[in-house]
């Protein structure tokens, strides 16, 4: 609770500024997507977590040379179980291309997150972050409302964020760009 009070004392007016590695992120005015070129994107520092089975580590920082899509979700979130499905047929449909897509699911219990993978059968790795101690290694990215999804380039800076629930069409504006871009492969 400490955090969240904290991370709201941070922004003034219709402005929150985020910082994680060597990214700052600021929204203005309620503005729920944010595209970067490739000259103004910074790292978001290290992000990892147990799996969902609490089996093994998922490390954000061995997909670099990857295009990276960092799903923040909840089982109990309905703009979450909306977007799933999309989710899951895009990272089938890009990983070939050198896509990986990670959850990190927050504010949940392991049995609503494994009950919410199997459900919607999704098949890429997701954190188990109840404590929300990931979502806040991205330092003051808006934790109030989820969905929450980031894009990091093949080396592992910040190219898209999304404020909301995203879809199929959102994901193919922007991977195939990225996926084409040259970089740590």
């Amino acid at each position: 609770m400490l955090a969240v009070l904290t991370l709201a004392g941070c922004s003034s007016g219709n402005d929150a500024t985020v910082y994680g590695g060597s990214f700052t992120f600021t929204s203005p005015g309620g503005k729920t997507e944010f595209t970067y070129a490739a000259a103004d994107r910074k790292e978001i520092g290290a992000l990892s977590g147990s799996d969902l089975t609490g089996r093994r580590t998922v490390d954000v920082a061995s997909y670099k040379g990857k295009v990276v899509v960092l799903n923040f979700w909840g089982s109990w979130c309905a703009p979450c179980r909306d977007e799933a499905p999309g989710l899951q047929a895009s990272s089938v449909r890009y990983q070939a291309g050198g896509v990986q897509f990670v959850g990190v699911d927050v504010k949940d219990t392991m049995s609503g997150a494994l009950g919410f993978t199997a459900g919607k059968q999704i098949t890429y790795p997701s954190i188990f972050d109840p404590g929300m101690r990931t979502m806040l290694s991205v330092r003051g990215l808006p934790t109030g409302s989820l969905p929450v999804t980031l894009v990091l380039d093949r080396q592992g800076r910040v190219a898209q964020i999304w404020l909301r629930e995203i879809t199929q069409g959102d994901l193919n504006l922007v991977l195939p760009a990225l996926v084409a871009e040259k970089g740590a492969q």
